[in-house]
């Protein structure tokens, strides 16, 4: 139970800091209406989660990002799609004691956005692809299976737990008040992470 629990430990230690995928999915737990309008954003995360992690450990991730037209396709949609998004969740308001005025986004743009920071969030690909990639080399056969379920294990869980903790965040007397804030600085980090993807990504697109 070695790799398992290498597994385990590796992944919570790099899913644990609060980043853009993080952010939108405690977002998403407060804003919508109930647990099941949360579960699209938390699947979608999650599945993309496990599948960069079953690229990582085969080895098949560093193929992909070795095309570099690729690379500047996926940084320039990451790069648009981080300021739509953005402007969407800064102009969202939250359907507590809100009745008329429910303006939290579709389950829709839930799978669209949570696709995009996990997918086009250079942070957790670099964790994936940089750090459980080439852990799992140390391992063979079932040890190198027990390692890649724990990884995936620690997303599905932690997503869900984090959704959960929003719900219950809005029991708070000032969850509103919060929620607005919360909203305005979600916005905030990812156009933050949209300028540093474009920041990055100017050497590949000149070159």
């Amino acid at each position: 139970m070695g790799a398992f629990i290498h597994g385990l430990i590796l992944a919570f230690g790099l899913i644990l800091p609060f980043g853009l995928q993080n952010l939108f999915i405690f977002n998403q737990g407060i804003s919508q209406k109930n647990f099941r309008s949360v579960l699209p954003a938390i699947i979608t995360a999650s599945v993309c989660d496990m599948l960069l992690i079953i690229l990582a450990v085969s080895g098949l991730s560093l193929i992909v990002f070795e095309l570099e037209k690729l690379r500047v396709v996926m940084l320039m949609v990451g790069f648009c799609f981080l300021i739509y998004m953005g402007w969407q969740i800064w102009n969202s308001q939250s359907p507590i004691g809100n009745d008329h005025a429910d303006q939290s986004i579709s389950a829709r743009q839930q799978v669209l956005f949570a696709l995009s920071v996990s997918l086009l969030n250079p942070q957790s690909i670099l964790d994936i692809v940089g750090v459980i990639g080439p852990s799992s080399l140390s391992y063979l056969g079932v040890d190198k299976l027990l390692f890649t379920i724990a990884c995936i294990s620690v997303s599905w869980i932690w997503f869900f737990c984090l959704a959960l903790l929003g719900r219950k965040l809005i029991k708070l007397k000032y969850a509103i008040k919060f929620l607005t804030y919360l909203n305005q600085i979600s916005a905030v980090v990812i156009w933050t992470m949209a300028l540093i993807l474009a920041y990055n990504s100017y050497p590949f697109i000149i070159g």
